[in-house]
């Protein structure tokens, strides 16, 4: 049980770090204020991920074990 809240929570962490910090490289470089946009962009992005895996994890793990049944 207590997978299903520990998954979604580091699955999203890991995914809105990962992608915050790299959007935030690509549309501004690394400068300065660099480390202070990511975080806004992480402070943002982090709660609507984790939602979104507390909602859809399961759908998308079902839906992947669909699609691999078929290969």
């Amino acid at each position: 049980m207590v997978i299903k809240l520990v998954f979604p929570v580091l699955m999203s962490c890991y995914m809105a770090l990962l992608m915050t910090c790299l959007i935030t490289y690509i549309n501004t470089g690394f400068d300065a204020g660099f480390w202070a946009r990511w975080w806004t962009a992480f402070f943002i992005a982090w709660p609507i991920a984790g939602v979104l895996m507390f909602f859809g994890a399961q759908r998308i793990r079902e839906l992947s074990e669909r699609i691999a049944a078929k290969f």
